[in-house]
């Protein structure tokens, strides 16, 4: 009987044993947590760090993108009267119609050739070969003092002065085409709404 005893109290101590080894104990579990802690914390230091640089490329291609929207056209300087922007078309110089002509007239002032003279070196140095577009804009006011029949056929003859002058400072005849918009287009107000636009295609 004694040895019977014996024997099961063996059996169940072994059983015992085995079963606290399968088991993790309490310190075991503590260090596997802290493990997996550190790993997460360096998994989202990582990924922070990788937001940081995708928002300062971000930052960067924007800053890119508005200096070349608003600069490195070489237009910037080209005087009194001239205004510059790219869009989607190619670089477009606006320039203000009261600086180069009189009222109702086609003739270039001697103050605004000094502005076209800057426009077209820049034509010449930096877009040689490009398409140009030159269209002539007027206010709205029906022609009353003037020769010509209508706003359409001042702002063309506006547009041909502009492209003669351009011409004669180097610029290739065989790049630059006209147009006249005459009132179709105004601007915010008449003064702004008298204008050449040269569009530098892209």
């Amino acid at each position: 009987m004694s040895h019977r005893l014996l024997a099961i109290a063996s059996i169940g101590l072994a059983i015992a044993l085995t079963g606290c080894k399968s088991q993790p104990d309490a310190a075991s579990l503590q260090s596997e947590n802290e493990s997996l802690r550190a790993e997460l914390a360096q998994k989202n230091a990582a990924l922070e760090a990788s937001e940081r640089e995708r928002a300062a490329a971000e930052a960067r291609a924007g800053d890119a993108g508005k200096t070349a929207a608003k600069g490195d056209t070489g237009f910037e300087d080209a005087g009194e009267g001239a205004t510059v922007k790219r869009d989607s078309e190619g670089v477009r110089v606006t320039l203000e119609g009261d600086v180069l002509f009189d009222s109702g007239k086609a003739s270039l002032k001697d103050s605004a050739k000094k502005t076209l003279a800057k426009v077209a070196s820049v034509l010449n140095e930096k877009y040689a070969g490009k398409a140009i577009r030159v269209a002539g804009f007027t206010d709205t006011d029906p022609i009353k003092k003037s020769n010509y029949k209508s706003n359409y056929h001042l702002g063309f003859d506006r547009a041909f002065e502009v492209r003669e002058y351009l011409i004669a400072k180097g610029v290739d005849a065989k790049t630059i085409s006209l147009s006249s918009y005459g009132p179709d287009r105004p601007e915010k107000t008449k003064a702004q709404s008298r204008r050449v636009e040269l569009l530098v295609v892209e």
